[in-house]
């Protein structure tokens, strides 16, 4: 009985999210609720709710999570210096005489903004508004130029250093440690961030590589999608030292920040520290801070941490409550019970993501969805680097997926009104088939998650 109190309570969850209310209430607003109808109906041990104390002091003292302010802080400090205005102008005039040249151009912008930002929303803003009337003015398919904006500024959520990855890390490695207790393990191992951010350069870096082979694929299909422009007679003069001279900053603290934390020389609170100061010298340097803009920044950053404290608050009363409920019980009959073993129940906790991604956001999905499924994961054997990096991308997908797919909004937002939402939609899709497909390799040839962090730490 208690079980399925747990599965009514995540369906109700479900429900109330549809409805567009924050999802911080919704999470521990139900929690609640059933916890009151089970404490009447003499199913629920009111003991669990005593734990939430103990629960939010470990929350507000993870040094781990110290770092989400200050990664939000850099990446959208470095939107308001225009790195990447000056950054694109030179790249778009790299690839210029190329067909679809300018779609590689934001491509790679929009990877290097990722690396240095580690925030979608940034990302993906800063080239809907600086790319897409100029690819629409040199005669570039709407939809082709919308896919490519938002599958480049998802970047973010795979290529380090990313928000997602430091949130998946500490959940992980709760999970991780959670599943050593359960096998008996009481010296458990650990995994940290450092740990994620190796392991997902090379799929984050392989995935760019597949969306420019596409780009270049579908130019060469259709060239009159992605033209090129007609000659202007500009000079190229000064090209390379203009291209070196706009890359320098954001290489550079791309650099300081995740070389210092794969090379074990600071933690990721520490780096991000780091990151966050370079970023304020960028937009010292590039003459783009003043009184007011550092107000905005400070007050985008406030929102934005406050608002993912605020849902892992929720997501910690709903973990008790379903685990008072006797949910974990049920979650591990369900894998365990599941046929090819583990990697069997990889594949369903991969496709339920996949299709919570359409409705969910990446944050409630990796709060409520990974701590019940992660510990059952990891005490099957599956590495937890490899997992980790697996729902990474999983959940890049959430962000491309329609119709609550964040980046999709974000575009629409900044999009020319002869930009349509259908076109939006359809411009994601091969980008999101992309997706799926490496991740597909990924859970083929697991070593390219865990060969780098093998490497670099053994």
């Amino acid at each position: 009985m208690d079980s399925y109190m747990a599965l009514w309570m995540f369906l109700a969850v479900f429900i109330v999210l549809l409805s567009g209310y924050p999802v911080a209430f919704v999470l521990s607003g139900t929690a609640l609720m059933f916890a009151l109808l089970g404490l009447q109906l003499y199913t629920f041990d009111a003991d669990f709710l005593s734990a939430l104390p103990n629960r939010m002091f470990g929350i507000m003292n993870n040094e781990t999570l110290i770092a989400v302010p200050m990664f939000v802080f850099m990446g959208v400090m470095l939107e308001r210096a225009r790195i990447a205005e000056s950054l694109l102008e030179a790249m778009s005039e790299l690839f210029g005489s190329l067909h679809g040249g300018l779609g590689l151009a934001v491509t790679i912008v929009g990877m290097l903004m990722a690396a240095s930002t580690g925030v979608v929303g940034a990302t993906v803003v800063t080239m809907g508004l600086l790319s897409l009337p100029t690819m629409l003015k040199r005669g570039y398919d709407p939809a082709i130029s919308c896919g490519i904006i938002c599958a480049s500024g998802t970047l973010g959520q795979i290529i380090p250093p990313s928000i997602v990855l430091v949130l998946l890390g500490d959940v992980i490695s709760a999970a991780y440690q959670q599943a050593q207790l359960d096998m008996g393990v009481f010296a458990p191992e650990t995994i940290s961030v450092g740990d994620l951010f190796a392991g997902a350069l090379i799929p984050g870096l392989l995935l760019v590589v597949l969306y420019l082979i596409y780009i270049t694929v579908t130019a060469w299909l259709n060239p009159a999608k992605l033209p090129k422009p007609e000659y202007t007679g500009r000079s190229h003069s000064g090209l390379y030292i203009r291209i070196f001279k706009s890359s320098l900053p954001p290489l550079m603290l791309i650099l300081v920040v995740l070389g210092s934390i794969i090379g074990g020389l600071a933690t990721s609170t520490e780096a991000a520290s780091v990151g966050a100061v370079g970023a304020l010298l960028l937009a010292i340097i590039n003459k783009q801070l003043s009184k007011d803009i550092l107000q905005q920044v400070m007050r985008n950053t406030t929102q934005i941490t406050s608002m993912v404290f605020m849902i892992l608050i929720g997501a910690a009363l709903f973990s008790l409550v379903f685990r008072g409920f006797e949910g974990d019980e049920l979650i591990v009959e369900l894998l365990s019970d599941l046929p090819g073993g583990k990697f069997g129940a990889l594949f369903l906790v991969m496709l339920v993501m996949f299709l919570l991604g359409f409705v969910l956001d990446f944050i409630e999905i990796t709060f409520v969805i990974v701590p019940i499924v992660g510990p059952v994961l990891l005490a099957m054997g599956v590495d937890p680097v490899w997992l980790g990096i697996m729902i990474a991308l999983n959940l890049q997908t959430s962000f491309l997926t329609p119709p609550f797919g964040f980046a999709l909004f974000y575009l629409r937002g900044v999009a020319p009104g002869e930009v349509t939402t259908g076109q939006i939609y359809r411009g994601v899709m091969p980008f999101i088939v992309i997706q799926l497909l490496l991740l597909g390799v990924l859970a083929y040839f697991p070593e390219l998650a865990t060969w780098l962090p093998s490497l670099i730490y053994a």
